[in-house]
């Protein structure tokens, strides 16, 4: 059956892939029509999640901010199917980054990064840093699709650009080979995912709920004495973004414990703030959350 369901859908990502972009974008809008409008594809999870989140708004705000979302949401899954084709001119003119030569001096210090990531604006494209990187690669940590085919080709996707990708569960004995043998990189970790029940090990605030905190990067970056920097990704216009690094002052090391994650917590939250419907609100970020912290977790 995985073989079955990857030979129906790969010949149609392949096609979406050589489209030009105004027709991705047509595909785009209907597509939005039909999971928004008609399936209705989590929108209670959606709506949950900004009633915790953007309590600030109205609900009439809130719906606006939905509708955007969405689009957002369909926009980037045919980005990443385009990914499949896209040139590297087309990916340097598509998604650019304000200081690159921050990441630069990291490279001259020769000292491996971890880079703090959220769901926010175009995560799929921020691989394409790895074709500004002097000496350093770019190493994206992933988390396996069960169907092994389109693993695979997830893989492929995220591999056009030259980056690595490492699974979840190969990343610890993977980063501490790669140290041991003096490999640099910067390690991209999506980090405001809610964990596993049982993997959660810390609580922190994000917009005023305490739920549960990925901290593995955080973890790693002190063992192996690495620096941390915040990729904020901004959305220009339709199918343009733009990345600014921020970084971490001084070594991470000197933090209290999941104060690095907390800090990476904030800074994704003050952006989602401003713009909130470049974020993926269609995942369940608050299912773990402690009901019993604040006022706002009883809705």
């Amino acid at each position: 059956m995985q073989l079955l369901a990857y030979a129906l859908a790969y010949p149609i990502l392949r096609f979406i892939s050589i489209l030009p972009f105004w027709a991705l974008y047509f595909l785009s809008d209907c597509t939005y029509i039909l999971l928004y409008r008609i399936i209705g594809y989590r929108r209670s999870t959606v709506r949950k999640n900004m009633a915790l989140a953007l309590p600030h708004l109205s609900e009439k705000e809130r719906r606006e901010v939905e509708k955007k979302s969405y689009r957002h949401f369909c926009d980037t899954f045919f980005e990443m199917a385009k990914s499949l084709s896209i040139t590297d001119k087309q990916i340097r003119q598509r998604f650019t980054f304000t200081n690159m030569e921050l990441a630069h001096e990291y490279e001259d210090k020769g000292k491996s990064v971890v880079v703090l990531i959220g769901h926010y604006g175009s995560y799929e494209w921020l691989l394409s840093m790895n074709l500004h990187f002097h000496t350093f690669k770019g190493i994206g940590i992933y988390k396996a699709v069960r169907n092994k085919y389109f693993n695979e080709l997830v893989k492929r996707i995220r591999r056009r650009f030259g980056a690595e990708l490492i699974g979840t569960k190969s990343i610890i004995p993977a980063m501490r080979k790669n140290a041991r043998e003096g490999i640099k990189g910067f390690y991209g970790f999506i980090s405001d995912q809610s964990p596993k029940s049982q993997s959660i090990i810390y609580y922190g605030k994000f917009f005023g709920v305490e739920v549960p905190m990925q901290v593995g990067g955080e973890i790693l970056a002190k063992k192996l004495d690495m620096n941390v920097m915040f990729a904020r990704v901004e959305k220009v216009s339709r199918g343009h973004y733009q990345c600014t690094f921020v970084a971490l002052e001084g070594s991470p090391k000197e933090y209290p414990n999941f104060a690095v994650t907390d800090w990476f917590m904030k800074l994704l939250e003050e952006q989602i703030i401003e713009k909130p419907e470049y974020y993926l609100w269609t995942h369940k970020r608050f299912k773990h959350r402690k009901k019993d912290t604040d006022n706002k977790a009883t809705a």
